[in-house]
């Protein structure tokens, strides 16, 4: 299945951006008209597909973990939760009192202006964003707590038709979309512009998911009373597996062995929870797009989200990078609703934000690997203090980092 995270999908974004870079610094208006039309209309087909992919697999996932509601499997869940939801509000955090400083000027003062479109196709979503989390998280409780086994099979069905649809139009149709974006971009002048505050916003957020860690590990071993130090001492293969292959389930036989060399850690918990975080934690990504959303919006609209806009945006981006396993493109595709909804980017701004996520993603995979093991670590403090506890099975991994 074809996943943001695989080498040769970011090779092709960044193939896009490059090659689309170059034509839009030498393209002319008459050009330009056809590339803002056809940019147009598959931002129409992506965002069309935003809320189905929200139904199709935020309703599922809610399901299965009604079916499997064992008291240590919500915990992992809510911690999960708890460490995305904290990477998300850490980095808002940071943006608010770093972004304001970076040299950024606002896309409005760029030296040309794109072309009207020659033809435009629109096509409307059948259903706003905010009423797709709705409808997802209503039905999602509705059927687990009734155990409708017809609904149950019915969103599965559902999800497998939604995941074909991702790997088979959305992603094929990604690079055509962020190179027309960033061909744009450099016809109006406007990315030669911002390189360097690009450059820099990769290199901020590769920082903040190391003091993010920092800050679950040390949680890990004020929550077990054991020194969090032999987990992440042995994590380093894992890191640098995640960086080379970009991909969490690729990293997963290296992640369990670093984790199964620590002498804290139990070969349950182990087993239980790395498996599970590769599937539900996604801190690193969480903590890396937020520090994104922040920048783009000042770069191309000219101000910062408001507060209380960051926090639902903190908010809805932790219950996507938890409830949607399986979904190619990871936290960024799965969350392009609330981007949209939640945000009001356009089209510019999600190709921007694919574009530059791309860049790091090996980096927030590693992140999001090695943190696993400080949720392991804190769950071996809350269940296993006496270091008895007996065996647990994870639910199967669906990669979506």
């Amino acid at each position: 299945m074809a996943k943001i995270g695989d080498m040769a999908l970011v090779l092709k974004l960044l193939a896009g951006l490059v090659v689309g870079a170059l034509l839009g610094f030498v393209a002319n208006e008459s050009v330009m008209n056809v590339v803002v039309s056809v940019r147009h209309i598959l931002g129409q087909i992506i965002f069309f597909l935003v809320p189905l992919v929200i139904v199709g697999f935020i309703t599922p996932a809610i399901i299965r973990l009604g079916q499997q509601a064992s008291k240590i499997l919500l915990v992992a869940v809510l911690l999960a939760y708890s460490s995305s939801l904290g990477a998300a509000l850490f980095s808002t955090f940071s943006g608010y009192l770093i972004i304001p400083h970076l040299t950024v000027s606002s896309a409005t003062e760029t030296l040309r202006t794109l072309p009207q479109m020659v033809f435009q196709l629109d096509i409307p979503p059948l259903f706003s964003v905010m009423s797709a989390l709705t409808l997802a998280l209503l039905f999602g409780l509705g059927v687990a707590l009734t155990q409708s086994e017809t609904m149950s099979r019915l969103f599965a069905e559902l999800e497998k038709v939604v995941s074909w649809l991702i790997n088979k139009v959305m992603i094929p149709i990604l690079p055509f979309f962020v190179g027309l974006s960033f061909m744009g971009l450099a016809y109006e002048g406007s990315l030669t512009r911002h390189l360097p505050v690009f450059v820099s916003m990769v290199a901020l957020v590769i920082v903040g998911q190391f003091i993010w860690l920092s800050v679950l590990y040390g949680i890990g071993g004020l929550v077990s009373r054991r020194n969090p130090s032999q987990v992440f001492r042995h994590y380093l293969p894992a890191y640098l597996t995640a960086v080379g292959t970009m991909s969490s389930a690729a990293t997963l036989p290296v992640a369990l062995e670093c984790a199964r060399r620590s002498p804290v850690l139990s070969r349950t918990m182990v087993e239980f929870m790395i498996p599970l975080g590769a599937t539900v934690h996604l801190c690193g990504s969480v903590l890396t797009e937020t520090f994104f959303v922040m920048t783009i919006s000042l770069i191309l609209y000219g101000t910062l989200p408001s507060v209380g806009t960051m926090i639902l945006f903190c908010v809805l981006l932790g219950i996507f990078a938890v409830g949607a396993p399986g979904v190619p493109g990871g936290t960024v595709v799965a969350s392009l609703g609330i981007v949209t909804g939640v945000l009001g980017f356009d089209a510019t701004g999600v190709a921007l934000l694919i574009a530059i996520f791309a860049l790091q993603d090996s980096f927030g995979t590693a992140c999001n690997v090695t943190g696993d093991g400080a949720l392991a670590l804190i769950l071996e403090g809350v269940f296993n203090d006496n270091g008895q506890l007996g065996a647990l099975q994870a639910p199967s991994m669906t990669e979506h980092s």
